[in-house]
C-alpha cells in the first residue's frame, strides 16, 4: 500500500553521456536538466515500486523542477523522492537532488497507478 512518507534516493555519477551537450539541452558540459529530472523521476518510481499491486507500476504524468546550480562531470549527483499524498491511483512527491550538501534542484512530481497489460495495450 503506497503511503504518505515513503522515499528513496537514486544516485548517478555525471558522464559526458548526460551532459547538457550530449542530451541537446544545452551546449556546456554540465549536467543536462532533463537527466536530472530524470533521476528524480526514477527515485520516485522506486520509492513506491514495492508497495504497488500485483501487474502494476506508475508512469509519471506531471514533473516541475528548478536547477539552480550546474554539475560538472564526475560530479555524483543524488535525487531524493518522497511521498507527499496518496488519491487513489495519484500519488504527489516532493523531490530534489544534490551534489554532496549542494541543492541542485527541487520541485514536484506526479504519478499514476497503472495496469502495465491495460497500459500497454493502448498502444496497439
Amino acid at each position: 500500500m503506497v503511503e504518505i512518507g515513503l522515499k528513496h534516493t537514486t544516485e548517478l555519477t555525471v558522464t559526458d553521456a548526460v551532459t547538457a551537450i550530449q542530451v541537446g539541452s544545452g551546449d556546456m558540459p554540465v549536467l543536462a536538466t532533463p537527466m536530472m529530472m530524470a533521476i528524480m523521476e526514477n527515485a520516485a518510481m522506486l520509492a513506491v515500486r514495492d508497495e504497488l499491486p500485483e501487474g502494476c507500476t506508475t508512469v509519471g504524468g506531471h514533473i516541475e523542477s528548478s536547477h539552480l546550480k550546474p554539475s560538472r562531470v564526475g560530479d555524483v549527483v543524488r535525487a531524493e523522492a518522497e511521498v507527499t499524498k496518496v488519491d487513489g491511483k495519484k500519488i504527489e512527491f516532493k523531490v530534489a537532488a544534490y551534489a554532496g550538501d549542494i541543492l541542485l534542484g527541487e520541485g514536484t512530481h506526479l504519478r499514476f497507478i497503472v495496469d502495465r497489460e491495460r497500459f500497454m495495450s493502448r498502444l496497439r
